[in-house]
């Protein structure tokens, strides 16, 4: 599937030979390139050298276990990743997401369920969010939708696509509260599915890296009951 003159590379890790080749097979019909690989171990290797667009993970690997694999695969790349799981218990998707994964499909699935939720998240992780026009100051802290960078003052803040993603929606609503809700429909694209967990982790870790706590918030507050709204600690709020 081509994106404007963008071919995606997708990675597709799974260890059992059989549904590699079909699966394989199907994303190279929906006109994607495919670097199948049967080991996490291979995936991060193929990760770390290359510029992989999308990695569709199997849970079930031989050589380690697939939250592990999705944890190294984070500490490396900020690559979309899309879970193979047959497990489909809430916990354990939470969980997923948690650790950082993008989506997930459900086994058994089919070629078109799966070039669909690949296209998607693709299309999701290359668009360019409506805050993106310029960049947005809220007090020191400074959002550059098009650029995808966040500054603290002079310091470059590391924010993972995630992160960024809420800080920038956030950022572009500057003073007002956003529910965990429309959170999980805007940011996540997760309309149907209760991830006010994943999104408290998110927060939290964007907490730590705009130096502030829960307990004494500088731009992120919480409103009980009702979401979070990003704040100017100085009392102004503008478009940079």
């Amino acid at each position: 599937m081509l994106y404007g003159a963008f071919m995606a590379l997708v990675l597709l890790v799974e260890d059992d030979h059989a549904v590699r080749t079909a699966m394989t097979g199907a994303l190279r019909d929906a006109g994607h390139v495919v670097q199948p690989v049967g080991t996490a171990l291979d995936a991060l290797r193929t990760v770390t050298d290359d510029h992989v667009d999308l990695v569709v993970l199997d849970l079930g690997l031989p050589d380690l276990d697939g939250f592990e694999a999705l944890r190294l695969l984070r500490g490396v790349s900020d690559v979309p990743v899309i879970i193979a799981t047959a497990r489909t218990d809430e916990p354990t998707i939470v969980r997923l997401l948690n650790a950082g994964a993008d989506d997930y499909v459900t086994k058994p699935f089919s070629s078109e369920h799966l070039s669909a939720r690949v296209g998607a998240v693709l299309r999701r992780a290359r668009s360019v969010p409506p805050e993106a026009d310029q960049p947005i100051r809220v007090g020191p802290l400074v959002v550059d939708g098009e650029r995808r960078e966040a500054r603290l003052g002079d310091e470059l803040l590391t924010l993972t696509r995630r992160e960024f993603d809420l800080l920038a929606y956030l950022a572009a609503r500057s003073g007002k509260v956003v529910s965990k809700s429309e959170l999980c429909r805007e940011v996540w694209r997760q309309p149907n599915l209760h991830l006010d967990q994943t999104i408290d982790v998110h927060l939290s870790w964007l907490r730590r890296k705009l130096g502030e706590t829960a307990a004494d918030p500088r731009f992120l507050h919480t409103v009980r009951g009702v979401g979070v709204k990003l704040i100017d600690p100085c009392g102004t709020s503008s478009s940079a």
